[in-house]
């Protein structure tokens, strides 16, 4: 049942149209796409809830409303407006109601909506903001995460001001690991906690306590699921005193609804997360892999009995990492999203281990990274997923319920697309010159490309490390073809959706041999015959912005590049980073001071005495992932040693750039205008 025929006459209808209208993509258009993201189908399968985001050219915000539309494509009509942030739709168990979260009253508090008045009410009224939303079976009651605040320490006891003075804003003390985080700033002291709250509203009764946190772990644990008889919530967290520093060693735990006792099901080194419960409340499914501390280990689906025994592996034969499982309403097996060489599918897990392939392309926000896991299943099998494609930024496919294939039921982005012509996408293949492993790549020409020109190419580095790239829409990577660059992106060893040894050809050994992964992309686009020689360019983020350093220490070939918040010193980056813990246990060998030779070793500043490439830097002044003074590090040094060069530092963005769309514009314009400047003609 796969949907890649149905998607694809759908876009090559969208490329034929335009070629009516020749305009190319511009930086403006940031403002106009529109994405599809975490649709629910309704329990009885008729209607759908999804997120709709654009970007405000008015406020420069990311916007994000309810839309709702009938399974057959038709009736797609908001369910809420405004600039604001709706999120986290969530059907009642009987479909007659929404809960969701929105901060329209300024703060983010859960809502719900009555689906045959479109009456809504908001039911909590906390401090922070709530997350983690799910009904309970009777639809009586609503559970959720938030933080519950401390006082956090204190090392003097200040007297107070006299009346009428003002004085400068107090100090701040901290005394955990983590004590800032990517996106959130510095900390507010306190520990996340679940709740449940009456669906129509009141106060919220507390379940859990302690000095932990309650939540999913780091990179996602997956939702806080009831049990059927809704007597119990299932989560995933480390509840322990060090959980700072083994922050993949989960759990998965059951809470009492009643009393607040929580016992714990799962036992092992390594993380065991996205709990899910049978429909007969008899055997919980949840992923995770035995913890070997190796730079990438493939996530697995695994069950066992509702009180944690018997733990078994469902998808041993699956050598791909599972996110999202959700069971079927029968119990006969789980849903599931996986990436398999640059491709985000939908999968099914039968009770005895056989696997199918139910859809590809699963995938939204304008990025050609893979990873998601967002889709859901009705009581009758019918499932809805946001889709891309190289020439799709997004859109919505229903499948299954009898249904031959997955099919688009929303076409957002089309209007648009009739008004530009985009760059066409082609995979390619090629050996590396290391070990003759094969690599995937994917290359995208200029819109009315001529194969007897010759082209100036940008080589795009995914970030990660363990990631991939893949057919799924790029925006910036268009808008860069759209401007007569021929852009490449592939994945080197490393690379996700490839297996686990693949990926673990950089254990503790990145950046390094991936370098001759990427380079030999670039060869076998040479061998092509378009691309010019004197003009290639060279760029990537986070992981991409780390090799584009390592690049340019290793070869000279390339006439400029753009590293973007990149971390160029192996031994102040674990110690600024807000990830510590997990670097020195899973990407790096141990702690600097045990390791330093080879810290230096994979670090990309101490080859920047062999670099002469002239090269912009960028990194967004709140980044916490890979703080900014990397990047100034870097800047500073070839400085020092006279080599062209450029630092950019923008304000208010955390790591990737991407909170205000005039910021992500003006990171697709800064690099392409300095290739622009360095460009033979």
């Amino acid at each position: 049942m796969r949907m890649l025929t149905a998607l694809g006459l759908l876009a090559a209808g969208i490329a034929a149209r335009a070629g009516d209208a020749p305009r190319r993509l511009e930086a403006l258009d940031v403002f106009q796409l529109h994405f599809a993201s975490d649709p629910r189908i309704a329990p009885a399968g008729e209607r759908i809830v999804y997120v709709r985001q654009f970007n405000d050219v008015s406020t420069d915000q990311r916007v994000s409303n309810l839309w709702a539309i009938r399974a057959d494509g038709s009736e797609d009509r908001p369910l809420t407006t405004g600039t604001h942030h709706d999120s986290s739709p969530r059907w009642s168990p009987d479909g007659s109601r929404i809960a969701y979260l929105s901060d329209r009253d300024g703060k983010t508090q859960i809502y719900v909506r009555w689906m045959d008045t479109g009456q809504t009410a908001r039911v909590t009224n906390l401090e922070s903001p709530p997350s983690d939303i799910a009904w309970s079976p009777d639809g009586k009651r609503i559970s959720f995460a938030a933080l519950v605040p401390s006082e956090g320490p204190k090392l003097a006891g200040m007297p107070a001001p006299p009346e009428g003075a003002r004085w400068a804003e107090p100090a701040r003390a901290y005394d955990r690991l983590l004590f800032r985080f990517n996106g959130q700033g510095y900390l507010k002291p306190g520990f996340t906690q679940l709740f449940v709250v009456a669906a129509e509203g009141g106060a919220p009764r507390q379940l859990t306590s302690g000095d932990f946190p309650h939540n999913a772990p780091l990179f996602g644990g997956g939702d806080i699921v009831w049990t059927p008889d809704g007597r119990h919530l299932l989560f995933s967290a480390v509840l322990r005193p060090d959980y700072e520093f083994n922050p993949f060693d989960s759990e998965v735990y059951d809470v009492s609804v009643e009393d607040g006792r929580v016992r714990q099901l799962t036992h092992r080194a390594g993380p065991d997360i996205w709990p899910v419960v049978s429909p007969d409340g008899k055997t919980i499914a949840y992923t995770g892999f035995d913890d070997r501390h190796q730079g990438h280990q493939t996530t697995r689906l695994y069950l066992m009995d509702r009180n944690g025994h018997n733990p078994r592996v469902l998808t041993g034969k699956l050598d791909r990492d599972v996110v999202a499982p959700h069971w079927a309403a029968d119990g006969s097996g789980l849903y599931f999203a996986y990436d398999d060489r640059g491709d985000t599918k939908l999968g099914f897990a039968a009770r005895d281990g056989s696997l199918r392939v139910l859809a590809d392309h699963l995938g939204t926000g304008g990025s050609s990274y893979g990873g998601s896991g967002s889709f859901s299943v009705a009581r009758d099998g019918a499932f809805v997923f946001p889709y891309t494609l190289p020439s799709d930024p997004s859109g919505l496919a229903v499948g299954g319920a009898g249904r031959p294939a997955a099919r688009p039921i929303t076409a957002f982005n089309r209007e648009l697309l009739r008004q530009k012509k985009l760059g066409q996408v082609e995979e390619f293949w090629f050996r590396s010159p290391r070990d003759g492993r094969n690599i995937q790549g994917w290359v995208i020409r200029p819109p009315d490309f001529d194969g007897a020109r010759k082209y100036p190419l940008i080589l795009e580095i995914h970030g990660g490390p363990f990631a991939n790239y893949g057919d799924r829409f790029a925006t910036i990577l268009q808008m860069w073809a759209a401007r007569g660059y021929v852009v490449a992106y592939v994945n080197p060893r490393g690379s996700t959706s490839y297996g686990e040894q693949f990926a673990n050809l950089i254990d503790h050994a990145y950046p390094g041999e991936d370098f001759y992964d990427l380079n030999a992309g670039v060869d076998a686009l040479l061998a092509k015959g378009y691309i010019d020689p004197r003009n290639l360019f060279v760029t990537g983020g986070s992981g991409g912005g780390v090799l584009t350093c390592w690049v340019i220490g290793h070869t000279a070939r390339f006439r400029a590049a753009a590293s973007l918040y990149p971390a160029v010193n192996w031994y102040s980056w674990m110690l600024n980073t807000d990830l510590p813990s997990f670097a020195s246990i899973y990407w790096l060998p141990g702690m600097p001071w045990d390791h330093p030779e080879a810290f230096l070793q994979h670090s990309p500043i101490t080859y920047v005495g062999n670099v002469t490439t002239p090269t912009l830097l960028m990194t967004g002044e709140e980044d916490y992932r890979t703080p900014i003074w990397e990047a100034e590090q870097y800047y500073t040094a070839l400085k020092l040693r006279k080599v062209e060069a450029e630092l950019v530092r923008v304000p208010g963005e955390p790591h990737g750039i991407t909170r205000s769309p005039s910021h992500e514009m003006a990171k697709m314009l800064y690099v392409a205008e300095w290739f622009d400047r360095h460009r033979i003609r």
